[in-house]
């Protein structure tokens, strides 16, 4: 069965109250379908400015992209986490991540454990989760082995990166591939979303590089080009390529920076 595309949004500017639940009215009329939360320090923290959105919106889902595993117990994120789903009357999408900003856990005077100790905790955190929240829908998200093993053997969502660490030629292909096979026959069962970088912030059709540019700073325009994150083109030819990516990968999900609002709304509108 061919699954319906679902597009997020993830909100970053956060300045009053009246500001964020103008901003969350909008981009629940503008159709999006989830509104995402990040978890940096210096960030407003995300569970209580999720449920000043659930106070003024009815229909949006609400989530996280993604939490610092590191930084919760289970029982304590569980515990917030359930009363963000209760006064949402069910909307939570809890997105996670291993964290990998070391200055952060300084920071918030935690130790920075290995790559290794930080998926370790992120599965515990997740299976804790899984058995004391099992109505909430999990998203992980990350590109590396072990953690996709996690997402795909624990999640509900997967969230892709589209990068090319290893100089493969089709790395989302491959990354789709290796989630298949550690997710076993629970795969059909997953959703697949990409984080969308740069999409065309005019009638040019050229896309705006300069967020893609911050995560790969050695790659050319045309590599950048080249991504599966950066998106060309009209908004028809932006949902045509969205399309392609059901059809190819999996790929039914997407998730907007603040940026892209104006032109993503454009695109939602040519599948409605």
């Amino acid at each position: 069965m061919t699954r319906d595309f679902r597009f997020s949004v993830g909100i970053h500017a956060v300045k009053s109250r009246i500001a964020l639940q103008d901003k969350a009215r909008r981009l629940e009329d503008l159709g999006f379908d989830v509104l995402h939360l990040p978890d940096h320090l210096g960030a407003p923290a995300p569970f209580p400015a999720l449920t000043a959105v659930a106070a003024v919106t009815s229909t949006v889902r609400l989530g996280t992209y993604v939490l610092n595993a590191g930084f919760y117990k289970p029982a304590l994120l569980a515990r917030d986490a359930g009363a963000v789903d209760l006064l949402s009357d069910g909307r939570l999408e809890l997105g996670l991540g291993a964290g990998y900003v070391r200055e952060e856990f300084e920071a918030a005077e935690l130790p920075y454990p290995s790559a290794r100790q930080r998926v370790d905790h992120l599965e515990h955190v997740t299976t804790y989760l899984k058995q004391h929240l099992p109505s909430v829908p999990i998203l992980i998200a990350g590109n590396g082995d072990r953690l996709l093993t996690v997402a795909a053997q624990r999640a509900d969502i997967i969230g892709l990166t589209g990068a090319n660490p290893r100089g493969i030629g089709d790395p989302l292909a491959e990354r789709v591939e290796f989630v298949r096979a550690a997710a076993g026959d629970r795969f059909e069962d997953l959703e697949l979303n990409l984080a969308i970088t740069a999409v065309p912030s005019d009638n040019s059709g050229i896309p705006d590089l300069r967020l893609t540019r911050r995560y790969a700073p050695t790659l050319s325009d045309e590599e950048l080009l080249a991504m599966p994150a950066v998106l060309s083109g009209s908004p028809r030819d932006i949902a045509d390529t969205l399309r392609g990516y059901r059809e190819t990968y999996g790929l039914t999900s997407f998730t907007a920076q603040e940026s892209h609002v104006e032109t993503f709304a454009k695109v939602i509108a040519e599948f409605r």
